[in-house]
């Protein structure tokens, strides 16, 4: 019988005992077979507008999914040849050879690695169709994929796949060169001594994360802090104490803490908590590192799945924003102008709400005195008059109206921001005019505009006095605005209006910006999602290897607890405890570090992003409760076998 067989016999007769190993193999596969063949998709290619952009935003999250997957699978090996240590100390008793144990679990591993391959490769095939739908829909096409299966990704994931176990596999070959005969035999009785603890270390590590903390909450455009240390450096900064200090928190406070516990005596003696927290104390600077890399994964998963979600929760008022009028364009001829009024009459499902030509002033104005470092000295506004102000916010059903009076003026910008626009209130600037200026003061500022952006840039409003008078000394641009109904849905007669347009005519539209913004957040979301249920997914699932593994050797003292009277339900109310502490520690410090990051980029943003980012907490939240079940009745099962 030859050693080739031999693995495979092991496989067949220990199938149960792979399983868990074989399993996360086949979901990394599935994962990345899936994710892959997305970016060859025949549908997404034809109906997507920017496929090119599409296919290198695929690249580079894939390459970040595949080094991901790569770790993972090395961390599943390395708890599956853990727990055969014993089984390869036995081989070596028996008198086999180091090579052909080598061997032996090289070809094992190899033939774990292709069955994983062809399964996953089925499943992902079955899978992709409905993820090719799920990222149309979010994109904002309603397409329907076809059933194919890329070539180029089946040798994608093959190439992947064969080298990653391939490297497991040689990990496994050095495993008895690496271990005494002793060692393989004592491998379950390591780690178990008391950890030290410290006072001073446990304060240190809330000292760097509440540094961290400090830093990030800073207002970054005003912050003597940010300024002095550069952007980059204090980025650094807040990266190195947080994870430090997590670290620190993980291996050191909670030691303190439990220890501190232990010394209550009415808790430590009530029922068999002395078990728990024991089991606790032993193991949690063991965990530590673990626990400190499952906080980091969640706090950058939550980061990124929030913020992504939040840019595609925000994204139909963000157009609203930039375009307050569904249509907007400069009227420069007027035979154009009305045969885009007859092509708009004519559209049924796109009901005039109202029209309007604006008359506007466009100019470039000196800005110096507007103490602002960011822009350049001159910028080309909008002007318009009080009066047409007030119509067009009626008409936008905003409750509010200007009553401007000589010199005075209001500014209208939709993207204002602290740090980056002009202080304006009380700053005045000059309108130049064939050698002639009328200084203006800026009285109030309004943080949106009654015009579009994209067509007319930042607004001023000035009283119609002065309107009159400036207007009288140079020309007046007319401005077409429309309000539709179903705006949302005008992609035709967008397309139609804007090949009777020219380029000078700065046409913009609230569709243009909406479908752009869905198929770029679109994606966002989509790979931001996809990439989080990935990390989710295998971060619970190292929480679970690990205290399986940890099952396995508290197997014995639950059965002497058992013998001397101990019931099941006290036996399973322990274990719940102790496993609640392992997942709820990276859960919180991972909340806790992405509520931070989300909160300072909020106001980065000037977005609120509290509905968007409790949504996606609180479906990590749900899924990290359904693992933590999970683990707690498999580890019950193998204690009361």
């Amino acid at each position: 019988m030859t050693l080739f067989s031999i693995a495979r016999k092991n496989i067949r007769k220990n199938f149960t005992n792979y399983f868990l190993y074989i399993g996360s193999m086949i979901f990394s596969i599935v994962i990345y077979f899936t994710f892959v063949s997305l970016k060859y998709d025949q549908t997404i290619q034809e109906t997507t507008e920017s496929s090119n952009k599409i296919s290198s935003v695929f690249n580079g999250a894939s390459i970040v999914l595949m080094i991901f997957v790569a770790v993972f699978i090395w961390y599943s090996n390395s708890f599956f040849i853990k727990k055969r240590k014993k089984e390869v100390g036995l081989y070596s008793l028996l008198g086999v050879r180091k090579k052909q144990i080598g061997r032996m679990l090289f070809y094992e591993n190899f033939i774990m690695g292709i069955i994983a391959l062809l399964i996953g490769i089925i499943l992902g095939s079955i899978l992709s169709k409905l993820f090719v739908s799920i990222l149309m829909e979010v994109m904002g096409y309603h397409a329907i994929g076809n059933f194919t299966i890329p070539l180029q990704a089946i040798l994608n994931t093959i190439i992947v796949f064969i080298i990653i176990t391939a490297i497991t596999s040689i990990h496994g070959y050095r495993l008895i060169y690496r271990f005494k005969l002793i060692e393989l035999f004592k491998a379950e009785q390591e780690g178990e001594k008391e950890p030290k603890s410290s006072i001073i270390t446990a304060l240190i590590s809330v000292l760097l994360v509440g540094v961290g903390y400090w830093l990030a909450l800073q207002n970054i455009f005003e912050s003597e802090v940010w300024r002095k240390m550069g952007f980059l450096i204090t980025l650094l900064v807040i990266l190195v104490t947080v994870i430090l200090g997590t670290y620190l928190l993980f291996s050191t406070l909670t030691v303190y803490l439990l220890k501190v516990l232990r010394k209550n005596k009415h808790h430590f003696w009530s029922g068999i908590n002395l078990i728990s927290t024991s089991q606790l104390l032993y193991r949690i600077k063991g965990n530590a590192r673990t626990l400190t890399i499952i906080a980091v994964l969640s706090a950058t998963t939550l980061t990124a799945v929030g913020a992504a979600y939040s840019f595609y929760y925000n994204n139909s008022s963000s157009a609203e924003t930039s375009n307050p009028n569904s249509m907007m364009f400069i009227a420069k001829d007027k035979n154009v102008s009305k045969q885009i009024r007859e092509r708009i009459s004519r559209d049924k499902n796109h009901t005039i709400v109202y029209h309007m030509a604006v008359p506007t002033i466009m100019m470039d104005v000196d800005i110096t005195n507007l103490h602002s470092n960011n822009l350049p000295n001159e910028m080309e506004y909008s002007i318009i008059g009080n009066k047409t102000f007030n119509q067009l916010a009626k008409w936008q059903k905003r409750d509010e109206s200007l009553s401007l009076k000589g010199n005075e003026a209001a500014a209208l910008e939709a993207g204002y921001s602290e740090g980056f626009s002009p202080k304006y209130i009380g700053a005045t600037i000059s309108l130049k005019v064939n050698d002639k200026s009328e200084k203006i003061t800026f009285k109030k500022l309004k943080k949106y505009n009654v015009l579009n952006t994209p067509t007319a840039g930042i607004t001023v409003v000035i009283s119609d006095e002065l309107f009159s008078k400036i207007a009288s000394r140079t020309n007046i641009v007319d401005m077409e605005v429309y309000e539709l109904k179903n705006e949302d849905d005008a992609k035709t007669l967008t397309k139609e209006i804007q090949t009777l347009l020219p380029k000078e005519a700065s046409f913009s539209s609230f569709y243009s910006d909406y479908a752009r913004g869905m198929e770029s957040t679109g994606l966002l979301i989509f790979i931001g999602g996809f990439l989080g249920l990935v990390f989710l997914a295998a971060t619970g699932s190292i929480i679970y290897f690990k205290q399986l593994t940890e099952a396995t050797l508290d197997k014995d003292r639950y059965v002497i607890l058992y013998k001397i009277g101990v019931n099941k339900k006290e036996v399973k109310k322990s274990i719940s405890k102790q496993i609640l502490f392992i997942f709820a520690l990276p859960l919180l410090a991972g909340m806790a570090h992405s509520i931070v990051a989300l909160i300072t980029l909020s106001k980065i943003m000037q977005t609120n992003l509290m509905i968007p980012v409790s949504i996606c907490i609180g479906i990590y939240v749900c899924i990290y409760i359904a693992y933590y079940f999970l683990t707690v009745r498999n580890y019950y099962k193998i204690i009361i076998k």
